[in-house]
């Protein structure tokens, strides 16, 4: 089973494969519903430890299914097979990277003619030490999911106010919240089914951006190259009316990103309020892709007036260049006077 380009010092790849078999199969049925009665095709490649363990761990969940291999295939014979699959019918991606075909966005296409997709990119990012945290994010609890989800977005939707704590330092939303959306594997009632892996998400922002002000640490944030960046100290940002005007205990890396934003936008705005519910993934189990990490247990914040799903007077989607993920050193989150989060778990 083993791969040649695959580092051998991984003892137990068969096991990961076996395991990732394992939650794939039942996400594959629970949240997606897939039977052998719809076409299912999984483009991949094998260029790093974790896509090619996900890869062999699709064809096991997959049986019979089609397999592409990205890097043997010319683009125009992908494109030719996915062309000619129909509604229902599921697409897996499997990315080192992210893959390219021509001008073919290959997720949004695939939405737009009722394709199920699960894209799994950037798993080039994660170090073969990582690759067991990956794979046991994988894993579908529906049950804690679904109930978890649902119970943060109906306090969140009924919320007045918000408080985040860290480490003796308070961060207020003296507001009402934008409308949460869920990442929880329950596609019902939604346009699409799927999206970027790993699952487990609810998010929101404040309706009145201003409305946000006080003091909060962040243990990690993400680097201009997308992976996340954990300071030696805690860095502790200041924010009046939802603004970043100061931070302590700052980085050069972290120095930089705000540069950036405020040499491109002037301000740096703190838009999304994001509860990750994959409990694979905690302070001490971190992975390196930012992206993936976002769906840490517990509480980040973006950074940059980028957040295209809610719009605001006087944002203009597309126009923000910037949506920085920070993770918040949380010991407490509370929605009204209610603590809905603590010492590393949702309490809802």
């Amino acid at each position: 089973m083993k791969q040649n380009n695959v580092n051998a010092a991984l003892k137990n790849y068969d096991d990961l494969v076996f395991t990732a078999h394992t939650h794939l199969k039942t996400l594959l049925s629970e949240a997606f519903l897939h039977t052998d009665k719809e076409n299912a095709v999984v483009v991949y490649d094998t260029a790093c430890t974790l896509s090619a363990i996900l890869a062999e761990a699709y064809k096991l969940a997959l049986p019979k299914a089609t397999f592409l291999d990205f890097n043997e295939l010319p683009p125009q014979n992908i494109l030719e097979i996915l062309q000619a699959l129909k509604p229902s019918d599921l697409v897996v991606l499997v990315q080192s990277t992210h893959f390219r075909l021509n001008a073919f966005r290959i997720r949004v296409e695939l939405f737009k003619r009722a394709i199920k997709v699960i894209e799994h990119p950037h798993l080039s990012r994660m170090s073969d030490e990582e690759v067991p945290y990956y794979i046991d994010s994988l894993e579908y609890d529906s049950n804690y999911y679904r109930h978890t989800g649902r119970m943060l977005k109906s306090k969140i939707d009924a919320a007045t106010s918000g408080t985040l704590e860290s480490g003796g330092e308070l961060l207020v939303y003296n507001c009402a919240f934008e409308s949460a959306k869920l990442n929880i594997g329950d596609y019902s009632g939604m346009p699409n089914m799927g999206g970027q892996f790993p699952l487990g998400e609810v998010f929101t922002e404040a309706q009145d951006l201003r409305a946000l002000n006080g003091r909060v640490r962040i243990f990690i944030f993400g680097d201009m190259t997308y992976r996340i960046n954990r300071p030696d100290t805690p860095i502790t940002l200041i924010i009046k009316e939802g603004q970043v005007v100061d931070c302590e205990n700052s980085t050069p890396a972290f120095d930089e990103i705000l540069s950036k934003i405020r040499e491109d936008e002037g301000v740096v705005w703190v838009r999304e309020l994001g509860f990750g519910l994959n409990r694979a993934f905690s302070t001490t189990r971190t992975v390196s892709d930012i992206g993936t990490y976002e769906r840490m247990c517990g509480v980040h914040l973006s950074l940059g007036a980028k957040h295209g799903t809610y719009g605001k007077p006087g944002f203009k989607r597309g126009d923000g260049k910037y949506h920085v993920d920070v993770f918040a050193d949380t010991h407490t989150f509370s929605l009204n006077e209610e603590v809905v989060y603590k010492d590393g778990a949702w309490l809802v």
